[in-house]
Parts: structure tokens; sequence; C-alpha cells
């Protein structure tokens, strides 16, 4: 029996063309989905940015200096104070 559209998968031989257009398609989108997934999820850890020294790590002196440098305080209440945090001293 031949009607038409349903003969046995037996046409003109050309449906090959646009199924494997499909699934050469299909595979190129898997591939893409996949690379782009393993791009988004091997991201390094940055590193800590650098900056200054956490206030627990830095002595008395050294922040005393750095509002010195900074021109927080001048020279000679930056002595008094350095004076101040060495203690009494035996003359």
């Amino acid at each position: 029996m031949h009607n038409g559209y349903f003969n046995n998968g037996m046409d003109n031989g050309w449906q090959w063309i646009p199924m494997m257009a499909i699934m050469i398609v299909f595979v190129v989108g898997l591939v893409w989905l996949g690379v782009t997934f393993i791009k988004r999820t091997n991201h390094p850890v940055p590193a800590a940015p650098a900056g200054p020294a956490p206030l627990a790590a830095r002595t008395p002196q050294e922040i005393l200096a750095e509002r010195l440098a900074t021109g927080q305080i001048d020279p000679e209440d930056y002595q008094q104070r350095l004076r101040a945090l060495q203690g009494p001293s035996d003359r």
C-alpha cells in the first residue's frame, strides 16, 4: 500500500540531511553548555587584598609612627607619646 507520506521511510533518500543537521546542532549545543559550565565553576579563589595589617597585629609604636607619617600628630607629640609607651625610665 503506497499512500504519499507513509511509504516505510523509503522516500527519495534526502531525509537524513535535515536529521543530521539537527543532530550536529544538538551535539554542538551540548558541548558548548558543558564548556561554559566548566569555565564558570573552575575560577580560582582570589587572594586576599593587600592592605594594612590588622589592628591586633600592629604594635602601639607602629600605630604611633603611622599617625606621625600621615600628619595626624606632630613630631613633639610623637616623642611624648613614645616615651609614655616605653614606660618610666631609670635615670
